[in-house]
């Protein structure tokens, strides 16, 4: 069997295979959070297609948490409602859907990137009528726009951070109503709990800034709120810029991802999805396929818990997929544009690593494949 088809078991998490759909924003939902048909059929093909996890878009654990004014959300229980057709859709095709909990931080308040990505001020509406709104900042005064001008933000206050935390529990709370087997604390991509975590963006004096037990401090306590609702039978993932790519600068690095990376072990995080950048426009990522993977090879290797880590970034191929987790290079596999380019990518795998391909189509579909 190939390595890529062979089960990963979490918890008493039973995944059929080690290809996950990696989160990505859809900006498709109205105001209100709430998935459209647009989220059903986009994450109901990729389970279809073969994936083994189908993780959603980052989902907001707070209005101010969204992108854009067009992010999915998980901040009320109609949401939550809303979304269990979905999850239970990705189940019936035999995969494990997961949703990505998220805070935009300081990049929120957005209009879609089509319409430019641009900031949006509170008295400001977006192409389609939305309001802007204030958004939230570890240290406002440290934000290096990527395009266009500062949005309106404020310094995170104590009642603020301890807002988050509990916004983050609840959203927990509620995923699990809407049937999700896996939660993933997203901390990475120049995001809220990425912003805490990189001296680049967090300029704090207090609890929450300065040294590296401070500036990741937050990132702990909302994943420690979030295991704690979580059942102890289904997993937690983090995502993680593993580094800022800004070699020039005190910055977020390997090292520090490593050292945290023991951290999260401790507090019940079975898996950490490594991504990188994201923070700064003056970034230098090298690009290219797998040009992620060393940085979860390294916190793999050089950990001193167990944790199983997931590689994401370039990953276009069955056999290249294949030969990171043939080769222990990673445990799980996450792949992103190639799945909107291919939303049988699973199963195109299946049908080029595989004897028996044709069984892992829908039996719908199987006389195609025959």
């Amino acid at each position: 069997m190939p390595a890529l088809f062979s089960e990963l078991a979490i918890r008493d998490c039973e995944i059929p295979n080690r290809i996950a759909v990696s989160p990505m924003c859809q900006y498709s939902c109205g105001p209100d959070g709430l998935p459209t048909e647009w989220h059903r059929v986009h994450l109901g093909s990729r389970a279809v297609g073969g994936a083994g996890i189908v993780l959603t878009e980052a989902t907001a654990v707070e209005p101010r948490g969204r992108i854009t004014a067009h992010d999915l959300g998980i901040w009320n229980d109609e949401q939550a409602e809303a979304l269990r057709p979905i999850t239970q859709f990705v189940r019936e095709q035999g995969g494990v859907p997961a949703i990505q909990l998220a805070h935009a931080g300081h990049k929120a308040s957005k209009t879609r990137p089509w319409d430019g990505n641009d900031p949006i001020a509170p008295d400001e509406t977006d192409p389609d009528g939305a309001t802007g709104w204030e958004v939230l900042s570890p240290s406002p005064d440290a934000y290096p726009p990527f395009s266009g001008d500062r949005p309106a933000m404020r310094k995170a206050t104590q009642d603020d951070i301890e807002d988050v935390i509990d916004d983050y529990r609840n959203a927990a709370e509620r995923s699990l109503e809407a049937g999700f087997e896996i939660a993933e604390v997203h901390a990475a991509h120049g995001y809220l709990l990425h912003e805490f975590l990189s001296p680049v963006t967090n300029h704090r004096e207090d609890d929450y800034g300065g040294s590296f037990e401070n500036r990741t401090r937050l990132f702990r306590e909302v994943t420690a709120a979030v295991r704690d609702v979580w059942p102890d039978g289904k997993p937690v993932f983090v995502r993680l810029s593993g580094t800022d790519w800004l070699e020039d600068r005190p910055s977020w690095d390997i090292d520090q991802s490593v050292r945290l990376a023991d951290d999260l072990a401790d507090l019940g995080v079975d898996l950490i999805d490594v991504s990188s950048g994201g923070i700064h426009p003056a970034q230098k990522p090298p690009g290219g396929p797998n040009f992620q993977v060393p940085l979860a090879e390294a916190i793999r290797e050089e950990t001193q818990t167990e944790i199983a880590v997931g590689a994401v970034g370039g990953i276009t191929e069955p056999a290249q997929a294949e030969a990171l987790v043939r080769n222990d290079r990673a445990d799980l596999v996450l792949v992103g544009r190639e799945f909107l380019r291919e939303p049988y990518f699973g199963l195109r795998a299946a049908g080029e690593l595989e004897d028996d391909a044709p069984a892992k189509w829908p039996v719908q579909y199987r006389r195609s494949v025959r």
